[in-house]
């Protein structure tokens, strides 16, 4: 009765905080109607395109990039119609003529150009360029993208929404202001904070007129809140809907996606009692993925075997079994603190199952809990010995070499297990330099393995995306990159 009680609470509550900035009820006329998204997270950097929040701006197709992916992770044209390599280190890319921002202004290779510098020179660079310096110029219609380095991957790199361009009146000195400066088919006209946004058609788009009349998103922490929305019908749309509610919904607005997406313990090498191998061993072993699998995510998950899941099945089908493994050591009571954040529901029950599987083994574990905008700041500082992180193994490039290095290498910017390993960063710097196709997926197996033979990565499962759709809404994305949420398809019937 408690959990009926809470739910009705939640949907109710969820009802008046859609309410808040929307439009009235639609009227007739599918182009003329809103639609209304419930988001798990509330922008945690002020929406700027160079931090994680540009996948919001992508979600709701108002910021767009250079270069897209298709479903395999090939690059295909966005706001850069063709490209070509002109020599080792430089490409050259075809800016699409008449797209307008939603400011009036017009796409150049110059403004294309501004916008890569304005990435490349900020003082938290995305994610994507970690290990890569990337200049771009304007050379008439064509922009001209070259790296210090001989690098395979820059038509994927640009496709990171992180390197979305927008018109030069969103760069200001100190911040990036995405609003009424995107080009896609949604302009964002309001930001309400963390509570939510506004996202009208913006009829000016270049691939043509958006199906609905815009976009109202509220920001919902709370994974029961959003299912509710669902039920309710406050919201037509909600992402990552928690497993234990999933079960609740009418099985048509349920849609599951295996996607590239690792439930990783990150387990601290610089600092604390698991600086010891032995004792990141001892972790290594007494984890039960089975008991998270069946037990926590009720069977919607996959058992991982490594960082790469089978969203990308070459990496299941050329990983090679490791041998001679660091030894486990007898933890003697050895006290950790294990650590994550509440914003994935399933993340504090993963956690209190792995407190009692560490307690068995030997360990005495403290928990951690807070919101992730609350929590991430200590994690990348190193302040807990074990991190449990949801973690997608190829969000910004389609390639997994940006996420190994930016969490395994020595400078790499989400490294939260401190890992400093010359061995690992000799391999993805072998990674990185390997051309695209059969080599370069050894190569990166190759990384996969010498990360794991550190044992600062304990993979424990490999997440699916479970998304809310009403029965009312047609032709959403279901991206397993999760990039893509709304687009100009996206309608009420």
């Amino acid at each position: 009765m408690r959990a009926v009680a809470a739910v009705v609470l939640s949907s109710f509550l969820l009802t008046g905080c859609f309410a808040a900035g929307s439009d009235p009820a639609p009227v007739a006329g599918t182009s003329d109607r809103r639609i209304k998204v419930a988001m798990m997270q509330p922008p945690r950097s002020g929406l700027s395109p160079f931090s994680d929040d540009a996948f919001k701006l992508s979600r709701w197709s108002t910021a767009e990039t250079l270069v897209t992916l298709d479903d395999i992770g090939d690059a295909q044209p966005g706001l850069a119609t063709e490209w070509k390599r002109v020599s080792p280190l430089s490409w050259e890319f075809t800016i699409r003529p008449g797209v307008k921002f939603h400011d009036g202004t017009t796409l150049t290779a110059d403004v294309a150009a501004y916008a890569l510098t304005r990435a490349t020179t900020a003082a938290s660079k995305p994610r994507i360029l970690d290990g890569v310096r990337l200049t771009a110029v304007a050379k008439g219609n064509q922009l001209v993208v070259s790296t210090a380095s001989a690098d395979p991957l820059v038509p994927q790199r640009l496709s990171s929404p992180q390197l979305s361009i927008l018109s030069k009146a969103a760069y200001t000195a100190t911040r990036v202001n995405p609003v009424g400066t995107g080009s896609g088919p949604f302009e964002l006209v309001e930001v309400r904070g963390t509570s939510g946004a506004r996202l009208d058609r913006y009829d000016g788009y270049w691939g043509g007129r958006a199906q609905a009349a815009g976009i109202d998103v509220s920001f919902v922490p709370d994974g029961a809140a959003r299912a509710a929305a669902i039920r309710s019908g406050a919201a037509q749309l909600a992402e990552s809907i928690p497993v234990s509610q999933a079960a609740l919904l009418e099985p048509e607005t349920v849609t599951e996606v295996p996607m590239p997406r690792t439930n990783t313990l990150y387990l601290n090498t610089k600092s604390g009692p698991l600086r010891d191998p032995g004792l990141r061993a001892t972790i290594r072993d007494a984890i039960d993925r089975d008991a998270l699998v069946k037990g926590v995510y009720e069977g919607r998950a996959d058992k991982a075997a490594g960082l790469l899941g089978p969203a990308l099945p070459w990496a299941a089908e050329g990983r090679k079994e490791l041998t001679d493994r660091t030894a486990a050591k007898a933890p003697a009571g050895t006290t950790i603190t294990l650590a994550t954040f509440s914003d994935r529901a399933e993340l504090p029950e993963v956690a209190s199952v792995l407190q009692q599987q560490l307690q068995q083994a030997g360990f005495t574990v403290k928990q951690v809990v807070r919101e992730y905008a609350h929590i991430e700041e200590d994690a990348l500082a190193g302040k807990f010995d074990a991190f449990i992180l949801s973690r997608a193994t190829v969000l910004d490039s389609g390639d997994p070499v940006a996420y190994l290095y930016s969490d395994f290498a020595c400078e790499g910017s989400f490294n939260i297990a401190q890992l400093c390993d010359p061995n690992v960063d000799a391999a993805l710097t072998k990674a990185a330099a390997t051309d695209t196709g059969d080599a370069r997926r050894a190569a990166i197996l190759a990384a996969e393995a010498a990360v794991l033979r550190t044992d600062a990565a304990v993979p424990l499962l490999h997440e699916r995306v479970i998304q809310g759709d009403a029965t009312t809404l047609a032709d959403s994305a279901k991206d397993p990159r999760e990039r893509r949420l709304v687009t100009a398809s996206t309608r009420l019937k």
